[in-house]
């Protein structure tokens, strides 16, 4: 159905509350806590608190790729935040994370404990901090700092832009779906003539500006998200489904994008993660345990 009806702002804006479709429930026009909650502690030194979201998956990515190259400081607890829950509200995350956003990490390795917050400071700080997936030679560099911060600013326009208006807007307004469709269609075409001539984001290495824009680009060309492939001809982007494919493939990936997930197939789901034994007793067999 399109929305074909008038509207004029008002004069000053108000918050009308039952006008938030699926998420109505946690929007408001509001930061701050909610309620006190403090947020659980592991025997890791990295505490992350997240859900398996594009924006979550990168850090579970980031976090399982360091364990791979031998980095035994990058041991993590991973710790589910439920956003429909409104646990992103409770007194405890909000003081790691003041904007109310998954994820947030806090690392206790050192004498006072460090809260990093925004999925592409994470990663920035992660691969500073173990000398790792961020190149140190120029310009190489700058390309891989250049498409993490592209993904930062072009992501908002695909998640809380395309997919908001195609696939959980209450009403469907045609202006909104195609605006942003449009521009959806862009990004994968500026990725797309990039990586004809590249092997990955920054050239030839693997690195965070490809483990920040898989999770959404890539998982959009595979079919991942909103349901959305058939519409935006995903398919017809072959060298984006040939980087995604790569991505992948690599076992990092693929346990990195279990963590904190809650949704899709059981064996896939591994909702809390404190030991790399967890991968073998994920939800899947959890719940076959308790049958």
């Amino acid at each position: 159905m399109t929305d074909t009806s008038p509207y004029t702002p008002p004069d000053i804006w108000s918050w009308n509350k039952a006008n938030g479709g699926k998420f109505a429930n946690i929007n408001r026009p509001i930061a701050g806590a909610t309620h006190d909650k403090p947020l659980p502690v592991g025997r890791h030194p990295l505490q992350l608190y997240s859900l398996a979201t594009p924006n979550g998956v990168k850090v579970t990515v980031m976090l399982e790729e360091l364990l791979a190259l031998g980095h035994r400081g990058a041991e993590y607890d991973a710790w589910l935040i439920r956003i429909n829950e409104g646990d992103q509200f409770g007194s405890g995350f909000v003081a790691v994370n003041p904007n109310s956003k998954i994820p947030a990490l806090l690392d206790r390795s050192g004498p006072e404990p460090i809260r990093v917050f925004e999925s592409g400071a994470i990663l920035l700080y992660l691969a500073e901090k173990f000398g790792a997936l961020l190149p140190t030679e120029q310009p190489t560099r700058a390309e891989c700092l250049s498409w993490l911060f592209w993904q930062m600013g072009s992501a908002p326009f695909l998640g809380g832009g395309f997919g908001h208006f195609y696939a959980y807007a209450p009403t469907k307004i045609e202006y909104a779906i195609d605006r942003y469709a449009m521009e959806v269609k862009r990004q994968l075409d500026v990725l797309d003539r990039h990586l004809a001539e590249n092997a990955y984001l920054a050239g030839d290495e693997y690195s965070i500006a490809d483990i920040a824009t898989w999770p959404w680009y890539g998982a959009l060309v595979k079919g991942l998200l909103y349901g959305a492939g058939q519409f935006l001809q995903v398919q017809t982007y072959a060298n984006v489904v040939r980087w995604a494919d790569l991505i992948a493939q690599r076992p990092a990936v693929q346990r990195g994008r279990m963590v904190n997930r809650t949704s899709g197939e059981p064996s896939g789901q591994l909702h809390e993660r404190h030991d790399v034994n967890d991968f073998d007793t994920r939800t899947e067999d959890k719940l076959a345990s308790q049958r």
